[in-house]
């Protein structure tokens, strides 16, 4: 979907009448992008989805609050991040630490959406191993290109904390890689 006006989004969000139909334009325009956004910090195709739709809930929910202070999709973003944390946590508490399988970390989960060759599996085999806070900043910056700047008003953190986080991600999965070639 090409993108949207936010000012007629805005207006329309407005108006009793045109509110559902601007919302469903929302979805329609940012679901995609939220999906990757979620799904590099959940690595699961369900639980991508779960909390996608958690994520519209909530902001359909929360819309007429937004004042446009931000962009939308940088509101959208901050809510797909916060639904995603929220979820991480949950299901870490839903996991008994003796838990034989429990490594306290995403697991990589090679859905039928994925067809990389051996180089991208031990890639995002790697990504998965980061906490989730790293996870997000690598794959906002590796995969979607995104600059510091863009990515600080995403998360809400400082340009010089994200720029630390990608440097210790890129040496994690660097050192990931090298030992899966040894």
């Amino acid at each position: 979907m090409a993108k949207l006006n936010e000012q007629d989004i805005l207006e329309r969000l407005k108006d009793a009448r045109t509110k559902r139909r601007a919302f469903e334009d929302i979805v329609n325009c940012f679901s995609r992008q939220l999906y990757w956004q979620i799904h590099y910090l959940l690595q699961n195709h369900e639980d991508t989805d779960d909390v996608l739709q958690n994520t519209f809930i909530k902001a359909w929910k929360g819309i007429d609050g937004f004042k446009g202070d931000s962009a939308l999709g940088t509101w959208l973003y901050r809510i797909a991040y916060n639904e995603s944390l929220t979820f991480l946590k949950q299901r870490r508490q839903m996991v008994s630490i003796d838990d034989e399988d429990f490594t306290g970390q995403a697991t990589f989960v090679a859905d039928e959406d994925f067809d990389g060759d051996e180089t991208e599996q031990v890639l995002m085999q790697a990504v998965s191993t980061l906490p989730a806070k790293q996870r997000q900043v690598f794959c906002m910056k590796y995969f979607e290109e995104k600059k510091y700047e863009e990515i600080s008003e995403l998360v809400g953190t400082s340009v010089g904390a994200l720029k630390a986080s990608y440097h210790i991600a890129v040496e994690k999965i660097t050192n990931f890689v090298k030992a899966k070639e040894s």
